[in-house]
């Protein structure tokens, strides 16, 4: 088998091929650091390349191997985005501030990919503190999209995403705390999923956390089955984390193969508020009538909200200026502009703001109930535009005038409001050849409705044979 298509092959292939000894972790490992030295300089993919480390974590998984262990990541190469503490690896933070900062400790989703036997190939690139919705910092260039690298690979995920698409590993960890797993899922033509707020605990991170109200790590590939062998390592309970969710996650892997035909979908082009492009409505949409396909009812709603952006921004910003506030006063002049801007907001809103954007997520979680008592999952567009070229945000969407910044991630910011299990998923291209996503949102705590949707839709709209230009 050739590099490249064994660079794209599935994980859960590579776990049966690594099981019956067809390759080993070491061959496995040594291909996709190949790779990464090939392409990463025209994506800038990774902040930190751990090659030698990864060959004596692919030495041992092959020890473990060998004596007859196994295990869903046992061996199988993946990237760890470089919010997450890593022992004895630089963990930047996407900040000039952390540039040369080397943990004494692992977050606890790395502790669980590590315990599970994955291979970390290095830490993948993010936008300072992940408050961006595309990946640019003072560390260095920004990270491209594999499909044309003119254009942003989105964020804050945006360097897991340029990995993954581009085979420079096997499967990504990202995080997502207002779209960053979706945003470059769609933009990067990729699967990724938000699990519900409390699934994946949130232990171990730099600055002073601030109370998690929107945040979930997740997983980011190729395919869903990958992806949900990768969540099914990432979730679970743990003490530490005051919103972790006792209910378990439950099989998912052999739930998702379940039918489609007793669902009921809702479609909402726009949730009432949003400017979205003609053809990334046009071509989400048309996903989101496959599903009738499946023997589904799929519903175009007329359901609307309020315009979330400033509720979810007094939020964000106000949590972040708690977690970075002191290196915002005392070292302003190495932060990124969008984190200034974003402190300089978040210090602004007062108590009553802050306790009336609170009053306004009720409100939209209050809404959002009601809509899935009636309906099993709701589809929108991921995002309202295709990837853009790097720098240049949009300021006017279907011909309206927008917010630069955020409107054109409409659809993501309010399901890290509600909680809600979401994901993005490849539905088609713009006629530029961009990748277009369609977004699949679930009732809290039900990732298995939104993993079996996702995975009945890869059937019969699969994506994989779809290859990036760098690739």
């Amino acid at each position: 088998m050739k590099d490249r298509e064994l660079a794209f092959t599935p994980a859960w292939k590579l776990r049966n091929m690594l099981d019956i000894k067809d390759i080993s972790p070491v061959e496995l490992t040594e291909l996709y650091l190949r790779r990464i030295e090939e392409f990463n300089q025209h994506l800038n993919a990774y902040l930190t390349i751990t090659g030698d480390r990864a060959l004596a974590e692919a030495k041992e998984a092959e020890c473990r191997l060998m004596k007859g262990e196994r295990g869903s990541l046992l061996g199988i190469p993946i990237s760890i985005k470089d919010l997450e503490l890593t022992e004895g690896v630089r963990t930047t933070m996407g900040s000039l501030i952390f540039k040369d900062t080397v943990p004494d400790r692992n977050s606890e989703v790395v502790s669980r990919v590590k315990k599970a036997g994955a291979i970390s190939l290095g830490k993948t690139n993010t936008p300072e503190f992940g408050l961006s919705g595309t990946t640019e910092n003072r560390l260095g260039e920004a990270c491209r999209n594999p499909w044309n690298i003119e254009r942003t690979s989105g964020g804050s995920s945006g360097g897991a995403a340029a990995a993954v698409v581009s085979g420079l590993c096997s499967i990504a960890i990202g995080s997502d705390g207002g779209g960053s797993i979706r945003i470059p899922s769609s933009f990067c033509g990729l699967f990724g999923i938000k699990p519900t707020l409390g699934r994946v605990p949130r232990v171990g991170g730099l600055g002073q956390p601030s109370p998690n109200l929107t945040s979930q790590t997740g997983p980011m590939a190729n395919n869903v089955k990958d992806a949900a062998m990768m969540l099914q390592v990432l979730a679970g309970y743990d003490s530490r984390d005051p919103i972790s969710i006792k209910q378990p996650l439950g099989d998912i892997q052999t739930e998702m193969s379940e039918h489609m035909k007793s669902l009921k979908l809702c479609w909402s082009p726009d949730l009432g508020y949003a400017a979205v492009d003609p053809e990334v409505k046009q071509v989400a949409k048309a996903g989101a009538l496959g599903f009738e396909e499946l023997g589904c009812i799929v519903d175009e709603t007329s359901f609307a909200l309020d315009y979330p952006m400033e509720s979810f921004l007094a939020i964000f910003t106000t949590n972040a200026y708690v977690s970075y506030g002191k290196l915002y006063e005392t070292q302003e002049d190495q932060l990124a502009k969008y984190t200034r801007d974003s402190m300089a907001r978040g210090k602004s809103v007062t108590g009553a703001g802050y306790a009336s954007a609170l009053q306004e997520v009720q409100t939209i979680k209050g809404k959002l109930n009601s809509l899935m008592d009636e309906y099993d999952l709701l589809l929108t567009p991921t995002m309202a535009v295709p990837a853009f070229p790097v720098e240049l945000f949009p300021t006017h969407i279907a011909g309206r005038e927008v917010f630069p910044r955020w409107d054109y991630l409409p659809f993501t910011p309010v399901f890290n409001l509600s909680g809600q299990p979401a994901a993005s998923i490849p539905c088609g291209f713009s006629s530029d050849g961009m990748p277009i996503g369609l977004h699949i949102v679930g009732k809290w705590g039900q990732e298995s409705t939104v993993m079996r949707a996702a995975y009945a839709f890869e059937q019969i709209r699969p994506w994989a044979q779809h290859k990036p230009h760098v690739s």
